[in-house]
């Protein structure tokens, strides 16, 4: 009876009529009568399924005796999401699977108990249990479908620790989770959110485990063996070509973003190794090209390329992005086929610009059916077609929203440095003259041209050494970035740059206000003048060489913040410890369990990226000023990459932005009040190391546990010696021993997917989506008097100014592209929120916490709301001024320059 009460609940027994109430044995031939039915609703989860299951699901069979186990049966609910479209081959196996599953090729599960069997010290498993009525329900349309299987189980089964799973259908389909009823401990939650491949593909087993974690050597031994072979099953050993349906994560260099078999021009160094260095990726195995041995071969859009399978896009995200690259790719074409843009030509005017928003392109008829016949997806055709009747429309950027004209005004483009797309260059200025690190050997003499004489005069009444002292100079300093390339990026067509620094003094109102900006080339011998320095206009003349330095400035920064600060500091540092992640840590680690929210969809976008972005003569190469040395630059940046200067803290600190303060609730203090990036990400910086800390502690309150676990220190050390085996000798690296160094760790990357990417990303088509006010290149330089092109600027500043943005065509596919890559797509998850938020983890302290954060994270975000309010903080309110909402955690579908995801989703 005590068997019995232990594993099906003894409020089940109580009720039950099969046992006696004088006795102690049962009845000799028990049948089954049902109790009263009372249905027992599980949690509701968000966007979670919900089952609903009822006690008479524990039945009772054959005979009980005391010296063999009772049988008992038990039944489990599974959720599965069906797609949302199905092509014809899809739908024929779909057919297919609902006729076969009738004669036994279905789905069949196995519960696996976390304890042994004392006689054969094998894991204890329940008898096979068939997903029930799929034939039946093969034809509902709705997102998610229950179904039931049924178990058989010895009375001393224990308590299920782990199911497998066999798919003997042709079709994969997508297991969301599982939940087991009728065990004495209560309901058992198993989130899987993980494609189901056929047998036929795949012949091992799925194995998917409870949600209750366990650190390795807590394991039960029931699990231990499957903990090992899930992990082992998942990792990948630098071999082989990958299909499309694998689970398997592994290791390669950056050697798939040129295609030299199309042609020498396209060929690109490989990034990686002692030569180039950069991170890894993500490996696919596939075969090189036929021109270089050391490169792997292309695969072009609308061809997938492999990423695991789990790691794909859900279908709500993939319609998102198709319908976003479609519009980019009709917007960089629609050009060539309408007759007015015959050649790629400058824009006539700022009237040219504000059409693309009030009027729009309209496609000629006859070419936009000729073009609709080339897209992949029917749904996608569709959409145009009803798409303003073919007239397409760029929405009306952010930065026009408040002030159309703003963008001209030097404390708009000072504020942008602080409350902008790109607010991580700005650096407090602490030397004067400022310093290159370049070698002279190689660079000439780098001393720089900005004088004392040329700032004083903005410094109301100050000296250059006051206004150091007093925290008032910061500069963005792009000399040391661009100069070793300049050769090479201005012997390019229509590239025209400068390695620039900008000068910013904070004056008594509290506005940020550029005084000089210099303009360096470089050094070709004896005559040359490859320095200048501009400061705020006095005249008509200098007021357009002004807005002409302020937009090489703006060209300069979008490189960097685009191949630097985005890319390279959040999606490709990133990707090593996702993989490890995968590879090392068990799904039944809590620290896994802590992570995963924070690794969804990032190894699919950095798949496209290198796809149709980062590759030769891709988006970047072809918007932005570096052109083809985009990514030399980009690992030019890693050789300076420091892990223990990404936390928030540490790189204000390091950019002297914020100096140490004990007293202060996140050890800084920042040294410009109205610094709206990093007084709103400290707010959010704050509560992630709040979160992670109570987590951490909760899992190791010994700091011999953390040293002890093997499964996370070989993550760490394979995210540093395989992920940045370029990097992996620096002595800068944290060391993993303590409950405070692992805190850091997960924080730091917990900040970098989440507000940190939020902060570079979704404001790129609100304030770039209007190119004056950002163009990403640059073709002109700006004209002396001794230029022949001089004469020109003098007679028609204007038609310069806008021959030397980029041109119409250049314009509009990179307007296209940010208008992508700022959307929030529909099925984003954002901080402070989880998938089946009360099951995710079966330890219910540690879900309690998780609540604690979100009620910390909405708080933040009226904090927020009420700091872009308050007219005192300038560079966020006043006439005119965008509120600075990027660290915003809540967010609405599209563009809202808004919104805190979990991870590097886009």
């Amino acid at each position: 009876m005590a068997l019995a009460k232990q594993i099906i609940g003894s409020s089940l027994i109580e009720k039950s009529q099969f046992f006696s109430s004088s006795s102690k044995l049962f009845l000799a031939r028990p049948s089954l009568v049902p109790s009263q039915r009372r249905l027992v609703h599980l949690k509701r989860a968000q966007r979670g399924p919900v089952a609903a299951i009822s006690e008479d699901l524990v039945k009772i069979v054959p005979v009980f005796s005391a010296e063999k186990p009772a049988k008992l049966k038990v039944r489990a609910v599974v959720t599965v999401r069906n797609k949302i479209k199905e092509d014809f081959k899809e739908a024929i196996s779909k057919h297919l699977d609902s006729l076969t599953d009738k004669i036994g090729r279905n789905v069949v599960l196995e519960l696996v108990s976390t304890g042994l069997d004392p006689r054969t010290k094998a894991p204890k498993k329940s008898s096979e249990g068939v997903l029930k009525d799929w034939s039946k329900k093969s034809n509902l349309k709705s997102e998610r479908v229950n179904y039931t299987a049924e178990f058989t189980v010895d009375s001393s089964f224990g308590v299920p620790g782990a199911i497998t799973v066999t798919n003997k259908h042709q079709n994969e389909f997508f297991l969301e989770t599982i939940t087991l009823e009728g065990f004495a401990c209560g309901p058992l939650h198993f989130p899987v959110n993980s494609w189901m491949q056929s047998k036929k593909d795949h012949p091992e087993k799925r194995i998917v485990f409870c949600n209750k974690p366990y650190l390795p050597d807590q394991t039960p031994d029931g699990l231990k063996e499957l903990r090992q072979r899930e992990l082992k099953n998942l990792r990948g050993d630098g071999t082989g070509v990958r299909k499309l349906s694998d689970r398997i994560y592994d290791y390669a260099l950056y050697n798939d973003l040129g295609n030299p078999d199309k042609g020498i021009d396209l060929a690109r160094p490989t990034l990686g190794g002692n030569k180039i260095p950069y991170p890894r990726r993500c490996r696919t195995g596939r075969p090189p090209t036929d021109t270089d041995l050391l490169a792997e071969s292309r695969v072009e859009k609308p061809l997938p390329m492999y990423v695991p399978r789990d790691e794909q896009f859900e279908e709500s995200k993939m319609d998102t992005f198709l319908f976003g690259r479609l519009k980019g790719v009709l917007h960089n074409l629609v050009p060539s086929l309408m007759s007015s843009f015959k050649a790629d030509k400058d824009f006539r005017g700022f009237a040219d610009i504000d059409s693309l928003y009030s009027e729009g392109v309209l496609l000629k008829w006859g070419l936009q059916d000729e073009f609709l016949k080339k897209l992949p997806l029917p749904s996608m055709v569709s959409k145009f077609q009803d798409y303003n009747q073919g007239v397409l429309k760029y929405d009306t950027p952010k930065i026009l929203s408040k002030d159309k004209l703003c963008w001209l005004r030097d404390d708009e483009f000072a504020r942008q440095a602080v409350a902008g797309v790109n607010p991580l260059s700005i650096e407090r200025l602490r030397v004067f003259p400022p310093e290159s690190k370049l070698d002279p050997e190689v660079y000439g003499p780098l001393e720089s041209a900005l004088k004392e004489e040329h700032i004083t005069p903005y410094l109301y009444g100050m000296t250059v050494q006051q206004a150091l002292d007093e925290n008032k100079l910061y500069i963005v300093d792009y000399h040391d970035v661009y100069l070793p390339f300049l050769d090479r990026i201005n012997a390019l067509d229509g590239r025209k740059s400068y390695a620039t620094r900008t000068l910013y003094f904070l004056t008594p109102t509290g506005v940020l206000k550029p005084i000089a900006i210099e303009l360096t080339l470089p050094n070709t011998g004896p005559g040359s003048r490859p320095k200048r320095v501009l400061t705020p206009a006095v005249d008509a003349t200098t007021n357009w060489m002004w807005q002409l330095a302020k937009a090489h400035v703006c060209a300069n920064d979008a490189g960097v913040h685009q191949l630097v600060h985005h890319w390279l500091r959040t999606h490709a540092t990133l990707e090593p410890f996702i993989l490890a992640a995968h590879r090392q840590l068990s799904a039944m680690h809590p620290i896994y369990k802590l992570l995963d929210p924070h690794m969804r969809y990032t190894l699919e976008i950095n798949k496209l990226a290198r796809q149709i972005l980062i590759n030769a003569d891709g988006v970047i190469e072809s918007c932005f000023t570096p052109g083809r040395y985009a990514m030399e630059i980009s690992s030019s940046a890693y050789q300076t990459w420091r892990f223990d200067t990404q936390s928030l803290p540490a790189d204000l600190v390091q950019r002297g932005m914020a100096v140490p303060d004990t007293t202060q609730p996140h050890g800084v203090r920042l040294v410009m009040e109205d610094y709206p990036y990093g007084s709103d990400g400290l707010l959010i910086w704050g509560a992630i190391e709040n979160w992670v800390r109570t987590y951490v502690h909760h899992y190791y309150p010994d700091s011999s546990l953390i040293r002890n676990d093997r499964e996370l220190q070989d993550w760490y050390s394979e995210s540093v010696n395989v992920g940045h085996a370029d990097l992996r000798y620096e002595n800068w690296w944290p060391s993993l021993s303590t409950a405070d160094d692992l805190v850091s760790i997960l924080s730091t990357l917990i900040w970098l997917a989440s507000a940190q990417h939020a902060a570079l990303n979704f404001a790129q088509y609100p304030y770039g989506g209007y190119v004056p006010n950002r163009p990403p290149l640059m073709r002109r330089l700006i004209p002396e008097e001794n230029d022949p092109e001089y004469a020109n600027f003098i007679s028609d500043p204007q038609k310069f100014f806008l021959s030397a943005l980029p041109s119409v065509l250049q314009a509009i596919k990179y307007m296209a592209v940010v208008d992508i890559l700022s959307t929030h797509s529909p099925d984003e998850e954002y901080l402070g929120e989880r998938q089946q938020p009360s099951t995710w983890s079966g330890d219910a302290d540690v879900v309690e916490a998780f609540h604690k954060f979100s009620a910390e994270i909405r708080e933040i975000e009226r904090e927020i709301d009420r700091r872009n309010s308050d007219p005192s903080l300038k560079h966020r309110c006043g006439a005119g001024v965008l509120p600075y909402e990027l660290l915003v955690p809540s967010s609405e579908p599209g563009i809202t320059c808004r919104g805190v995801p979990n991870s590097i989703s886009i």
